[in-house]
């Protein structure tokens, strides 16, 4: 039998589970409190199937999908997957002018969504409404399984560039499989482990970190339709619902602690809540260790799954506080200096990585997947870190402009160019500056054109056409002209020093 060569099948869990542990629940709504088990999954899965071939999609084709959290979704990727095709969620807070630009680069073959697919005009393209998805996979005949290969793509998130223009990262089987493992031995998920999953399904912590550790060990999961701090403080307390691992950025975090119906005691079932996603202040970490609760600083990105993560045990998160953790054995790493040298323990340069769980590039745009990796095939995260003779990494920044507003990266070239798309605006430039509440906030610094009447008012509501809130800069300055160097490039660190004057 000729075995060379022959590429690795994807490893579909679900499928497993429905015949090693078919009663068990696999998937819930914390809502309606519907639930189905792992029997129930894997039979919705292929039923999803057949009706996504028999709407037209086929390997290869792009499901855009424009919806909220569902139990839904999630049958829906694992249906792509299962197939051949590939899932592009579509970030629901963008501006319709974004959504259609995201559109119309990946080309999909079906628009899948709920209400919120009123907010997509123009296309001409099949849809597929999530009511009428939810009623047809119960009636349609499963499709028998066949196995696919696992370095096909089955999910692509997108990421928007330096430049502002998304990019689609590509995610294969093979990728996600990889992040579940990273993640599944850091953070201890088990057969009995309960995920509550309210961080949307459009980022790679609530369509991947969120989902697929715990399929792989033939956990539960619960979905909630979104974030809200005295609900969510509700279910994480919920003995029936019994969740053991919880996702957010630190701002969350902050909110759960600030509600009114906050009480440690009732949190005891919980492994920990992991963070990521923005800077967590050692401080903040250890109030929720002085209650007894583990909470874990991680680092991940779209490109790369699950990187790094904190074990969780209390003394060690205590003394390592700040710390985004230890890395995988399954991935390699280099800490560069600028010169491409390898750091010193304790010294920062840029973190660089190779491993299964990397995505296989960025969609049509291979200038831009050329730009990502090294020669030899390492990724440059375009992150600077710092390693300790323990073995702890600590994020110290990012080597882009790029920050990081409530868990949403907001990248400065976007914003900018939209700033300078008005008429009267001749220069813009636009900065990550810490904030209480989200992490970082922008701020916009403006240079009118001669004559030009543009006020904030005005650019406030260009913004607001064209870009999701949490991109809106929080204050704008006009300036006579932006420092810059000898060769043109603007001096942000000149612009930082405005930032900390007193303000009028």
């Amino acid at each position: 039998m000729e075995m060379e060569g022959r590429p690795g099948p994807v490893a579909d869990f679900v499928r497993l589970h429905a015949c090693s542990r078919p009663r068990s629940i696999a998937l819930a709504d914390a809502a309606s409190g519907r639930a189905w088990s792992y029997s129930d999954l894997d039979r919705a899965v292929a039923a999803a199937v057949t009706l996504l071939r028999a709407s037209g999609v086929g390997i290869g084709d792009r499901v855009a999908a424009l919806s909220r959290n569902s139990p839904e979704l999630i049958i829906l990727q694992l249906a792509c997957a299962r197939m051949g095709a590939i899932l592009a969620p579509l970030n629901w807070r963008l501006s319709p002018t974004e959504l259609a630009a995201m559109i119309d680069d990946c080309e999909p073959a079906l628009l899948y969504g709920d209400a919120l697919l009123d907010r997509i005009q123009g296309q001409a393209l099949p849809r597929l409404e999530a009511q009428v998805f939810s009623s047809r996979i119960e009636s349609e005949a499963p499709a028998p399984f066949e196995s696919r290969d696992a370095a096909l793509p089955s999910l692509m998130l997108y990421t928007s560039g330096t430049s502002g223009r998304p990019k689609g990262v590509l995610l294969s089987e093979g990728n996600l499989l990889a992040t579940a493992l990273n993640f599944a031995v850091l953070g201890e998920v088990a057969a009995d482990s309960a995920f509550l999953v309210d961080s949307p399904m459009f980022h790679v912590i609530g369509m991947v970190t969120n989902i697929r550790p715990v399929l792989m060990m033939g956990g539960r999961i619960v979905v909630s339709g979104g974030f809200d701090p005295a609900v969510t403080l509700e279910r994480l307390g919920d003995p029936e619902l019994a969740i053991t691992h919880y996702f957010c950025v630190p701002q969350m975090a902050e909110m759960l602690r600030a509600a009114s119906g906050f009480d440690p005691r009732r949190l005891g079932g919980l492994k920990a809540i992991f963070t990521g996603g923005a800077p967590h202040p050692a401080s903040r970490i250890r109030e929720w260790l002085a209650d007894g609760i583990p909470i874990v600083d991680g680092y991940g990105m779209t490109e790369a799954g699950t990187v790094l993560g904190m074990p969780l045990d209390l003394a060690l998160i205590h003394a390592k506080a700040g710390s985004a953790g230890l890395l995988p054995p399954t991935i390699e790493h280099f800490i560069l200096r600028d010169d491409g040298s390898q750091c010193e323990a304790g010294e920062v340069g840029e973190l660089v990585l190779r491993g299964a769980n990397i995505c296989e590039g960025y969609w049509q745009n291979p200038g831009e997947t050329a730009e990502a990796f090294t020669v030899d095939g390492f990724f440059r995260t375009g992150d600077l870190v710092s390693r300790d003779e323990d073995g702890f990494f600590f994020l110290v920044g990012r080597s882009k402009d790029m920050f990081i507003s409530g868990g949403e990266n907001v990248y400065p070239a976007e914003v900018e160019g939209v700033l300078k798309s008005h008429a009267d605006i001749a220069d813009a430039a636009v900065i990550g500056v810490a904030d209480p509440k989200w992490g970082e906030v922008g701020h916009a610094f403006v240079v009118l054109r001669a004559g030009g009447k543009a006020d904030e008012t005005v650019l406030r509501e260009i913004c607001a056409r064209n870009l999701a809130r949490y991109k809106h800069p929080v204050r704008i300055v006009f300036l006579a002209d932006l420092p810059r160097t000898g060769t043109g490039k603007v001096v942000k660190a000149e612009l930082r020093k405005l930032v900390e004057l007193p303000q009028d």
